[in-house]
């Protein structure tokens, strides 16, 4: 199914957040939707019945907000994680809600989230809950990487489809230098310069390649999730690369994309540059 979205459910309301932002973004783009549901084959009837359920009024949602999008709901049985890591691979997008819940919901993200981000061959969309103010900004760290490179690219097209700003965020890391290095200082200062022209040129050549989307740079020196996250304050999507290398969900993604993920309450996009195939 080519041009389409996948939004995995569970009947918890941040999965019914999911569904409301996966309809409202298959609208925008014009992609089919599809609505999946996992469940481990040695459940019982019982549970079974219950996720069938669940699915059944996950997918009436969102055909009830579809306006005539096409909308495919599939019960799948396996593991979750596997499952939604296959959907990944042909999908646009997976959008799937995070569980966190009252004062510590900054801190707690549903592990089947965090799996699925950390190991996708796409862009995965975390969502927190309710979708609050429309600020009509888009955010994302960008670096110059290929990460951000890819990160980028699906911003230009969220920001575009939603006609929303697209404010590409720069944070430089002061790196270890030795207090005993000659002239510590005025290295630094010319790393630091190096590197903000690099991103700054790179900016310019998403603003020339993308007139028709309004695209700001800011460059901070700092912690990247800090920064992130403040500038999350006024945007509707949070958009970071990952750094997928193997490992551990929290070192596949790299500690940038972990760390939004547990702080940004905002939705939050991982993206991860595909494979390139022959």
């Amino acid at each position: 199914m080519p041009g389409h979205i996948v939004v995995g459910v569970d009947g918890s309301p941040a999965a019914r957040a999911a569904v409301d932002w996966a309809v409202a973004e298959a609208r925008s783009r014009s992609l089919r939707l599809r609505v999946v549901h996992a469940c481990e084959q040695e459940r019982q009837e019982h549970a079974m019945g219950c996720c069938a359920s669940s699915l059944a009024h996950a997918g009436d949602r969102a055909r009830a907000l579809a306006g005539g999008l096409p909308v495919d709901t599939e019960l799948l049985a396996g593991n979750v994680v596997d499952r939604l890591l296959m959907e990944a691979a042909t999908a646009d997008s997976v959008v799937l809600g995070s569980r966190g819940l009252g004062e510590l919901a900054a801190m707690l993200l549903g592990s089947v989230s965090l799996a699925v981000a950390g190991h996708a061959a796409g862009p995965v969309v975390v969502v927190r809950g309710p979708g609050g103010t429309r600020h009509g900004q888009v955010v994302a760290g960008y670096d110059g990487s290929a990460h951000a490179e890819a990160a980028m690219a699906y911003a230009v097209a969220h920001a575009r489809a939603h006609g929303a700003r697209l404010h590409a965020v720069h944070v430089w890391r002061t790196p270890a230098v030795s207090p005993y290095a000659v002239a510590g200082d005025g290295v630094l200062m010319d790393l630091y310069q190096e590197d903000t022209r690099a991103v700054a040129d790179g900016v310019d050549r998403w603003r020339a390649e993308n007139p028709d989307v309004e695209i700001t740079h800011a460059a901070w020196v700092g912690h990247p999730v800090s920064v992130l996250t403040e500038a999350a304050a006024s945007a509707d999507l949070v958009v970071v690369g990952s750094r997928g290398l193997g490992g551990f969900a929290a070192a596949i993604m790299g500690s940038v994309g972990h760390g939004v993920l547990h702080h940004v309450t905002c939705p939050v996009a991982v993206v991860r540059p595909r494979a390139r195939t022959a």
